[in-house]
């Protein structure tokens, strides 16, 4: 009797347990207590690559960042990451901002020390919520702005000098942290915008943030409508950073999309995350608390596409409204959890 509850109880696990797939088709093979061999191609580059990943760890990683959501959407079926993958072992907690303006957030609203400082202490609180990922700080830099004016290029962006990213990353390594550079295209293009980066993209610590937001697909002005990407967009700076992954033979980026809208991300099904590169779809949109969980709902819970990132506005989100920012009990309790999270 024992034996057959056992085997009941094991059984169960696996009902709950998702397996890695091959984009969003192909079944991988699932060996408990053992390590598989994941074999990926993509377009971008035709050799393929061998890596190992305990599956079995992986999935029930994901189990635990769906909070057992019964909808069936979460956890999101997707590639299996290549050895070395941040998420979702860890979850990132990073300070936002440009070093040229004060009320672009808290990087390069307060003195470096001062930021720092209070970064830790942002780090702190979430691995005292959550000790069973690690929590690592992050600085979000945005390093091309968009623009209201056209300037020279008239294309509406302006492109951060690189000493200042630079800067930046002598900052992260003080701490060991992660690096993310933020892209606001105006009315560029991911296409002529990301070759920029591609020096800093090549650093191990160094990920990739990309704003709908701000990329303008008609003649407005940045900042006067909301833009948008659509999913072959999104894929564009998958396969871009894919190819430096495999280049350079690095662990996985991580790639974070912002969103507070339906019409800023298009067509969520067709997004492919590939093991190279992990999408972080991060709930950008401030107000008070009820507000910013029904966005969270309605644009990142309803439309998974693989991890979940939720942003935190130390002003915006605490002008006239008593209750305060979402502490990180509190967001652990949504469903799924976010592993990325932003402070402005």
């Amino acid at each position: 009797m024992k034996q057959v509850l056992l085997l009941l109880l094991f059984l169960a696990v696996l009902l709950v347990v998702i397996s890695c797939e091959k984009g969003r088709t192909a079944p991988a093979i699932i060996s408990k207590g053992k390590k598989t061999t994941t074999i990926v191609k993509d377009s971008i580059v035709k050799e393929s690559i061998t890596t190992t990943i305990d599956t079995v760890d992986y999935n029930q990683r994901l189990w635990a960042l769906s909070n057992q959501d019964a909808s069936g959407r979460w956890p999101v079926k997707t590639a299996c990451p290549l050895a070395g993958a941040i998420l979702p072992y860890h979850r990132i907690v990073a300070f936002y901002g440009n070093l040229y303006s004060k009320r672009m957030g808290v990087l390069g609203e307060l003195p470096k020390q001062q930021m720092l400082q209070k970064l830790n202490y942002e780090v702190n609180r979430w691995h005292k919520a959550d000790p069973s990922v690690t929590t690592i700080p992050a600085l979000h830099y945005i390093a091309i702005t968009a623009q209201n004016a056209p300037g020279k290029s008239n294309t509406h962006r302006l492109r951060m000098p690189h000493h200042q990213i630079d800067i930046v990353l002598s900052w992260a390594n003080e701490i060991n942290g992660l690096v993310f550079l933020d892209v606001q295209v105006g009315h560029s293009t991911l296409q002529d915008e990301l070759p920029t980066l591609v020096k800093y993209l090549q650093l191990p610590f160094v990920h990739l943030g990309i704003d709908p937001e701000f990329s303008m697909k008609n003649e407005a002005p940045p900042g006067t409508k909301i833009g948008t990407y659509s999913a072959e967009d999104i894929n564009y700076a998958i396969r871009f950073l894919a190819q430096i992954v495999r280049e350079n033979k690095l662990p996985p980026k991580v790639l974070i999309v912002h969103r507070f809208t339906q019409k800023m991300v298009t067509d969520y099904k067709k997004i492919k995350p590939l093991p190279e590169v992990q999408v972080v779809m991060n709930m950008d949109g401030f107000g008070n608390k009820t507000l910013k969980k029904s966005t969270y709902h309605d644009y990142i819970f309803k439309e998974p596409v693989q991890f979940t990132g939720f942003k935190l506005f130390y002003k915006n989100d605490t002008k006239g409204n008593s209750a305060g920012l979402y502490s990180p009990e509190e967001l652990l309790r949504f469903k799924p959890k976010p592993i990325y999270i932003q402070y402005q």
